[in-house]
Parts: structure tokens; sequence; C-alpha cells
């Protein structure tokens, strides 16, 4: 049979002990805890990424991403040429109430929008301030991590090499034109210095005979 009050005992002993110790206990918002560099803390929009091709939106299972665009004609790249036309983005925004962040509008994203951010301090105290607009969207990829870096012996992204492909391709042409720039620009320039030179023989001649 158990003797009366050891188990007030026992408590006040537990609590005898932890009175001496550090406390282990991180105090938000006083201390940060440290995340992971890649959780998944909330949405980030790279807007100049964004084409409205609506994926993102149609893959949501809960939802919860909102799209308005409309529709601007481009003028023909050369003369000749045929307008197009494009979508421009006036509203992207998610509400995080109903996102399960689950990742999928991430991973459908074909231009890489998208990304995950480290970022968890945006609570609120109404529900319906939590449908965050393309503007907060957009700051929050200040805080999104660099990606990791390749292996070294990984193949080279098909981005990264069309990319510098491009790249070069404008090198090239922009050379190119500076090049005929010049060469065009170097035979009126001697054609001016021979003027004078003309025009003082001119001179002379007509001096020498006048006198």
């Amino acid at each position: 049979m158990p003797v009366p009050g050891s188990g007030l005992a026992k408590g006040l002993a537990v609590t005898l002990r932890t009175m001496t110790r550090r406390s282990v206990t991180a105090h938000y918002p006083d201390t940060l805890p440290q995340l992971p560099p890649r959780s998944r803390g909330v949405i980030a929009l790279f807007e100049e990424n964004c084409t409205v091709c609506m994926l993102c939106a149609r893959e949501c299972p809960d939802w919860c991403i909102y799209i308005d665009s409309h529709k601007e004609t481009v003028p023909p790249a050369a003369p000749g040429g045929r307008e197009r036309s494009r979508n421009v983005l006036d509203r992207f925004a998610i509400d995080f109430s109903l996102c399960m962040y689950c990742g999928i509008c991430i991973d459908v994203c074909p231009f890489d929008a998208l990304f995950w951010s480290p970022e968890f301090e945006y609570a609120e105290t109404d529900i319906r301030d939590l449908t965050h607009e393309r503007d907060k969207l957009r700051e929050w990829m200040w805080t999104v991590p660099e990606p990791p870096p390749l292996d070294p012996a990984a193949e080279e992204p098909k981005e990264v090499g069309a990319a510098r492909k491009t790249a070069d391709k404008l090198a090239a042409q922009q050379a190119e034109a500076e090049a005929e720039a010049e060469a065009d620009a170097e035979p009126g320039a001697g054609a001016a210095s021979e003027a004078p030179g003309t025009d003082r023989e001119q001179g002379n001649g007509g001096q020498g005979g006048a006198s």
C-alpha cells in the first residue's frame, strides 16, 4: 500500500530538480527558430517568368490560386511580319487559409515562376487577410534561398545551354554590327582628311600662278 503523500513528494522532487536548471525553451519571437534552408514556408512569385498559362491554378487541389489577365497585341518583330498577342498578368493571389502546402503548383510550373520561401511570419487576425496578392508574393522572392550547386559531373541543364547559345549569338551579331559601323566610318574619315589637303594644294597652285 503506497504511503500517503508519496506522489506529492515525487512531484515536488521533480520541481526542485528542474528549478536549478537552465531553461531550454525557445522564447519566440525573441528567439527565432533555426529552419532548414529549403523549408516550406510560403509560395513566392517571380512575376517576370509568369506567362499566365494557368497550369498552377488548374492543378491546385484546393483551388486557392486566383489569376486574372488580359491580352495585348505585340507589333511585328520585323517589317512585313504579323502582329502577335500575349497574355499580361493582372492579378495573382494565393489564399493561404486554403493552401495545404503540397507544392504541386511549384512542380507543374513550366517557367520557374513559383518558389518555396522559408518565410513563416505571416499570421493575421482575420482569415480574410490570408489572401495575399502578387505584390506580397513578389516581396517573398527576396527570401528564397539560392538553389544548391550542381554536381561537377552532372550534365549542364538544357535551359542554361540554350541561354548561353543565345547570348553568344547576340554577342556575335553585336560585334559584327560594330565592325561594319567602323568600316563604314573609316572611308568617310579618309575623305574628310584628304579634303583640306586638296584645298591647300589648290591654294598653293593659285598663289604660284599669281606670283
